[in-house]
C-alpha cells in the first residue's frame, strides 16, 4: 500500500471539474488498496474523513475577483513532511510547482497534471507582441524537470509538452460516471421552469470567468432569437463575471441559476437540455461537456480548445468562438432528428470511464502496469 497525496490549488467551495477529478482518483485510490491525503485551500484549517481517506484544508490566502483562495508550497511541504507521503500528485502547474523539487529531494514519487495549456492561456492574458509560445516552452521544461511524470488529459494539451520534446509526457483522458449522468436524468418539471413549450433549451456549465469566455454564448442566444429561434439559455454556474453577463443578457430568455452544488442537479439540467454550450477556448478536456453527452445531449464546443477531440465527429458540432458561428451549429444540430443527436452524444461518452483513468494515474505513479491493467 502506498500513500499518496493529492494537493491543488483553485479548488473553491463552486469548484467543478478539477475538484470532481481529484475526488474520483481518490475513490480509485482506495478501491485498489492505497491510502490518499488531500490537501487543498480553505478559509481555516480543518481536516476531514471520507471514505477514499483523508482532507486535509489549509488556510489559504484569497484572491480577489477569482472566488479562489491559494496555499503556498511552503506551508504544502511543511505538511507533507509530518505526513510523508510517498506519492505526490499536484494538480496545480504554476503556484504549487515547486513541490517537484520538494519530492525529488525526499525520494518520493510525483507527478504534476496541466489541467491549463500554458502557450494559449498566455495569449489571452498578454499583447501579441510578447513571444507567448517561447515562455511557454521555457516554462514547460522547468515544469517537466522537475517532476517524474507529467499528465495530459488530451493530446490537445499534450501537444505544448510534446513539441519540446520531453520524455515523462503521458495522456489519460479522463472519465464519466454514465450511470448518474445519463438521459433518464431528464426533468419535465425543470423544464417547463426554464423553457415555454416548444422552445430549444440551451445549457452551459461554466465557471463565469474570462478565460471561458462565457459571453459567447450569451451573444449566441442574442443571435438565435434574432434569427427568430425560439430558444432559452439556462445558465449553470458562478464567477466574477456573473453580475456583467446578467446585464448583457438584458431581456433575453436567458435564466442563471448558479452553481449547482450536486451532481444530481448538474445531471438534471445537462439531460434537459437539447443543447449544450461550451465555448471555452483554452479548455484541456471539458468535463461537463462529456457529462452532458452522457446524458445524450450534443455540445457545441470551442473549435481551438480540446474540445473537437472530445465530442468527436458525431456527438456535437466545433465551431468558431463568434455569435453567429455558435448559432450555425446550434440550428445544424437541430436540424439532426433528435433521437439520433441523442445516441450519437451518449455512444461517445460510454468511451470514456474512470477506471480507465485511474489505472492510468496508478501507471503514472508507478503503481500499477497500464497494459496489464486494461488487459
Amino acid at each position: 500500500m502506498s500513500r499518496i497525496a493529492q494537493v491543488a490549488n483553485f479548488v473553491g467551495p463552486h469548484s467543478g471539474g478539477i475538484r470532481t477529478v481529484l475526488n474520483r482518483l481518490a475513490d480509485g485510490y482506495a478501491a485498489a488498496g492505497h491510502e490518499v491525503l488531500q490537501v487543498v485551500p480553505g478559509a481555516r484549517s480543518e481536516c476531514t474523513t471520507h471514505a477514499w481517506g483523508v482532507r486535509v484544508e489549509l488556510p489559504g490566502l484569497v484572491l480577489p475577483g477569482t472566488g479562489y483562495r491559494v496555499i503556498t508550497a511552503g506551508a504544502v511541504a511543511r505538511l507533507l513532511g509530518e505526513l510523508e507521503p510517498d506519492r505526490l500528485e499536484v494538480h496545480d502547474r504554476t503556484t504549487l510547482r515547486s513541490l517537484g523539487s520538494w519530492a525529488r529531494r525526499r525520494d518520493v514519487s510525483s507527478c504534476v497534471v496541466s489541467h491549463e495549456r500554458l502557450d494559449r492561456l498566455l495569449a489571452q492574458w498578454v499583447s501579441g507582441r510578447i513571444p507567448t509560445e517561447r515562455i511557454a516552452d521555457l516554462s514547460n521544461r522547468r515544469l517537466a524537470a522537475g517532476f517524474d511524470a507529467v499528465v495530459c488529459t488530451t493530446a490537445w494539451a499534450a501537444s505544448e509538452f510534446e513539441r519540446l520534446p520531453i520524455v515523462n509526457l503521458q495522456v489519460i483522458p479522463l472519465g464519466v460516471d454514465v450511470d448518474r449522468f445519463t438521459p433518464h436524468a431528464g426533468n419535465a418539471g425543470l423544464r417547463a421552469r426554464l423553457a415555454p413549450p416548444g422552445a430549444v433549451l440551451l445549457a452551459m456549465a461554466s465557471r463565469l470567468s474570462r478565460e471561458k469566455q462565457p459571453g459567447i454564448a450569451i451573444a449566441a442566444t442574442r443571435e438565435l432569437v434574432r434569427r427568430g429561434v425560439a430558444v432559452t439559455l439556462a445558465v449553470a454556474g458562478d464567477g466574477p463575471l456573473r453580475h456583467r453577463l446578467e446585464s448583457d443578457a438584458g431581456d433575453l430568455p436567458i435564466h442563471f441559476v448558479g452553481h449547482l452544488s450536486s451532481a444530481a442537479e448538474v445531471a438534471a439540467l445537462l439531460a434537459t437540455a437539447d443543447i449544450v454550450l461550451a465555448p471555452g477556448p483554452v479548455e484541456t478536456f471539458g468535463l461537463a461537456a462529456l457529462e452532458a453527452l452522457a446524458c445524450g445531449t450534443p455540445v457545441v464546443v470551442n473549435s481551438r480548445s480540446a474540445l473537437p477531440e472530445v465530442i468527436g465527429r458525431d456527438a456535437g458540432v466545433a465551431a468558431k468562438a463568434t455569435a453567429p458561428a455558435f448559432a450555425d451549429a446550434v440550428q445544424q444540430l437541430l436540424s439532426r432528428p433528435e433521437p439520433a443527436r441523442a445516441e450519437s452524444a451518449r455512444a461517445r461518452a460510454v468511451g470514456y470511464d474512470w477506471a480507465t483513468t485511474v489505472a492510468g494515474f496508478l501507471a503514472a505513479h508507478q503503481l500499477a502496469d497500464l497494459r496489464s491493467v486494461m488487459g
